[in-house]
């Protein structure tokens, strides 16, 4: 129940910073929306170019659609303006369960983090102007698409999540050799399949069949597990170094302890 009701916690308080965050993102909707729309209005549909008075304009279909069109702007915003927040209350909810020198790494997990994120969504953004141009570009001669705000603004939500989550990888590799779920070893033994479903997975999440797109996502992400594979290794180390000191201190070595568990399990 305690670790419900911190749950609930840090829930509440995430959600406190992505409302907040939405604040600044109704305030700064015009520019905000002019920049989300962007890499529509840079593709050439049918000839011509989306956005302008010979283009294919996004549209809406309702009446409450400017409204709700207007929230998820803000939405977008906030969840980006307030990362650094929903970031850290998600490493206090896992930092008990590591020890006091681990917990130092909190304000190292946010600072790399947010950042990661960040860079994860302007890969997105590169990405996006391609694979509208794709997805577009397979509309049948003489079928005028007429693509919603609504539709467009999924797309642009998939493309941030799936890229600023691909960022985070490594630094869930991280976290978890932190917490002592995942060694060195288990990284090294599985590193090519790693590698290959990274592959495997910017393929299938670029929606253009060019290799560009899916190498935007691929190949820093890719870097990103490399880097995180040499914090794994350096980390392992430090363990180990400490772990024995700790038995020097006490007068035994890593043998001389095994030695005596054999001899007490056969007495």
């Amino acid at each position: 129940m305690e670790h419900i009701r911190e749950l609930r916690n840090r829930l509440i308080k995430a959600t406190l910073g992505i409302i907040a965050g939405m604040v600044v993102g109704w305030l700064l909707y015009e520019r905000a929306f002019t920049f989300i729309t962007t890499p529509y209005c840079r593709i050439a549909i049918q000839g011509a170019t989306g956005c302008d008075a010979n283009g294919h304009p996004l549209v809406v279909t309702g009446v409450f659609d400017p409204f709700f069109v207007k929230l998820k702007v803000a939405f977008v915003v906030g969840l980006i303006v307030s990362s650094p927040i929903w970031f850290y209350q998600l490493w206090a909810f896992i930092a008990p369960g590591l020890y006091k020198r681990e917990k130092r790494w909190a304000f190292g997990f946010v600072g790399a983090a947010v950042p990661l994120f960040v860079l994860g969504g302007f890969f997105a953004y590169l990405a996006m102007s391609r694979g509208l141009r794709f997805l577009l570009g397979l509309t049948p001669t003489g079928v005028t698409p007429l693509i919603t705000i609504d539709t467009y603004f999924g797309y642009t939500m998939a493309m941030l999540l799936i890229f600023g989550i691909a960022f985070e990888l490594p630094l869930i590799l991280v976290m978890l050799n932190m917490a002592g779920v995942v060694t060195h070893a288990f990284i090294r033994k599985w590193r090519r399949v790693m590698i290959f479903l990274v592959f495997v997975f910017a393929g299938a999440a670029t929606p253009s069949p060019d290799p560009f797109s899916m190498l935007l996502l691929a190949v820093p992400c890719v870097i990103l597990v490399e880097l995180a594979e040499l914090f794994v290794w350096l980390n392992d180390r430090r363990r180990e170094r400490r772990e024995a000191a700790l038995l020097a201190a006490e007068g035994l070595s890593p043998l001389d302890d095994a030695d005596s568990v054999d001899a007490d399990y056969r007495t």
